[in-house]
């Protein structure tokens, strides 16, 4: 059977992507990896997906681990380290793999380099998590907008909280990106959550 490989970014920060991510690698059964992890070492992105998922979902480590919960580029600078999109390489599996972006697609990972830069190595379709708040669909249009300048494939988007017709009736017409499944908003995200909310992703088979 093919192998399915994604990439995972949100519009922002905060918008329920590693949540996102965990439904998704559940789903799959994939390998998850979170390439630049800054901040939260204790309890980072890894260590939420570990917790979430079931043994069917394997967490690779991470390729870079940053103490500050700032920006990669200035997260690194401070850590006395230089990230390098050499270095960015995607790992090497015969399984499914689920990969998490950072925050936004316009993220620095350097002086030069962006995330999307990252992305656009990888040459992988991007799902793309979208969440409903005054000036969502300015960054949803631009997330979209940035990936298909590029050339970066992307596989459709997943809409995170309840129905907002006016919203996402207007980001689908103009874009004609795939609308792939809605997560809906809990009190306390457990892993009893994420298996319901994978097995209704395969039940739509749009993966």
């Amino acid at each position: 059977m093919e192998q399915k490989k994604y990439l995972v970014t949100g519009i922002g920060t905060d918008v329920g992507k590693t949540v996102v991510s965990a439904i998704i690698a559940q789903a799959l059964g994939a390998d998850y990896w979170k390439p630049i992890q800054s901040g939260e070492l204790d309890n980072s992105d890894s260590h939420k997906i570990n917790r979430l998922t079931n043994d069917l979902v394997q967490v690779l480590p991470e390729r870079y681990r940053l103490n500050e919960p700032l920006s990669p580029h200035a997260s690194a600078a401070i850590d006395g380290v230089q990230l390098q999109l050499s270095e960015l390489i995607l790992p090497v599996t015969n399984r499914n793999l689920l990969v998490e972006g950072a925050g936004g697609l316009m993220v620095p990972i350097n002086d030069t380099d962006l995330l999307i830069d990252a992305f656009k190595q990888w040459n992988l379709p991007v799902i793309i998590v979208s969440r409903h708040y005054v000036g969502s669909i300015n960054h949803t249009l631009l997330t979209i907008e940035a990936l298909q300048n590029r050339g970066i494939a992307i596989k459709g988007l997943v809409f995170v909280g309840d129905e907002n017709k006016a919203t996402e009736s207007f980001i689908l017409s103009n874009t004609n990106v795939p609308f792939l499944v809605r997560i809906p908003l809990v009190a306390e995200v457990t892993i009893d959550f994420v298996q319901q909310q994978a097995q209704v992703l395969k039940e739509l088979n749009c993966l």
